[in-house]
């Protein structure tokens, strides 16, 4: 990178993230660059825009990451979940970015419109200090102070000069982006855990069939079945009727550790979802089955890995302590809750 830190400036871009009140600059350049990346260098804004909300889409809306009071783009990615009922909290980049790019809706269209009134031309104040937005949008569209892109009506223009830089630099320059935004993003939000994890969706997560066969399948055997915590409907590993299931959400906690995993019916599992369990209603259950399950797999498998999970609960791994459990997720729900997160009404 340093011939064109010579020739380009590249402390100017650099500097755009100098000072960051809101999300719109990392998302803007994650947009520039992979758009840049399948060749293109006249790029429609409505294209970027739609982009910039594709990639938020799953933070905002399945993990639910504050991105601060004063943020825009959260509450238009919010407003426009509610406007494109087609589209949910799991749907795929490419379906989002397709939908809002051909989107009937004039009220999404709007919003999308909205992003254009700040982000085009104070990106390029860099290049521009101090100046107001007409003095930036004339003199970008010569590409004084070589700046990256021209600003025009309806689209930006690449400038020339950088545009071998940005295909050959592409994921270095995605991945400063994704660190700057996780420090952004982990600042507003000290309680949640793996900020980092949150910013991209997974293109598959990983399947608890580990935990399933050489964890909870001992209990099974153990206990010739299980009932579930909610519906009280008996549950048979050979049946299979049941899904493993996180107790706080995967989409909060972002992790498959075993103290916070337990057997649930197939059909509530659907329909909690990622909402989160109540502590006076399902802990008292969730706990005594976590804690047969510890205690059987502790003496027929105390080599278990899987019991390794329990330390930062039981650091003597002798005993599942119940206010040690207690004391764990009750914080992580609270906080979850904070966040977005809603309660489950069992049936």
């Amino acid at each position: 990178m340093s011939q064109y830190s010579r020739s380009l400036g590249i402390e100017k871009l650099v500097a755009v993230f100098n000072s960051t009140t809101a999300t719109y600059k990392f998302y803007w350049l994650i947009s520039i660059v992979e758009l840049v990346e399948k060749g293109q260098m006249e790029i429609p804004l409505t294209h970027l825009y739609a982009r910039m909300i594709s990639n938020s889409w799953f933070t905002i809306n399945y993990f639910h990451v504050s991105f601060g009071k004063a943020d825009q783009l959260q509450e238009l990615v919010k407003q426009i979940l509610q406007l494109e009922p087609h589209l949910s909290m799991h749907s795929s980049k490419e379906e989002i970015t397709q939908a809002l790019e051909s989107s009937p809706n004039k009220s999404t269209h709007s919003l999308l419109k909205h992003l254009g009134r700040n982000v085009p031309h104070w990106f390029l104040s860099s290049w521009f200090p101090k100046q107001p937005q007409k003095e930036i949008i004339v003199r970008s569209q010569s590409f004084e102070q070589d700046c990256l892109y021209a600003l025009c009506q309806v689209r930006i223009s690449i400038n020339p000069i950088w545009l071998d830089f940005l295909k050959q630099n592409a994921k270095l320059i995605k991945d400063f982006c994704y660190w700057n935004l996780s420090l952004y993003l982990q600042a507003r939000n000290p309680n949640v855990p793996d900020i980092p994890n949150k910013l991209i969706k997974d293109a598959a997560r990983n399947g608890l069939s580990q935990q399933t066969n050489l964890y909870w399948k001992l209990v099974f055997q153990e206990l010739g079945s299980i009932d579930c915590i909610y519906t009280g409907k008996r549950l048979s590993f050979e049946n299979r009727n049941y899904s493993i299931d996180h107790f706080v959400p995967y989409s909060f906690v972002s992790h498959d550790l075993i103290w916070n995993l337990y057997p649930i019916d197939k059909s509530e599992n659907s329909r909690k979802s990622n909402y989160l369990p109540n502590i006076k209603t399902h802990f008292d259950a969730f706990y005594q089955l976590q804690n047969q399950a510890f205690e059987i797999v502790k003496v027929q498998s105390p080599q278990n890995r899987f019991l390794e999970d329990y330390l930062p609960i039981s650091p003597s791994l002798n005993s599942l302590p119940k206010d040690a459990l207690l004391n764990t997720l009750q914080p992580l729900i609270t906080i979850a809750n904070n966040n977005g997160f809603q309660f489950y009404q069992a049936v």
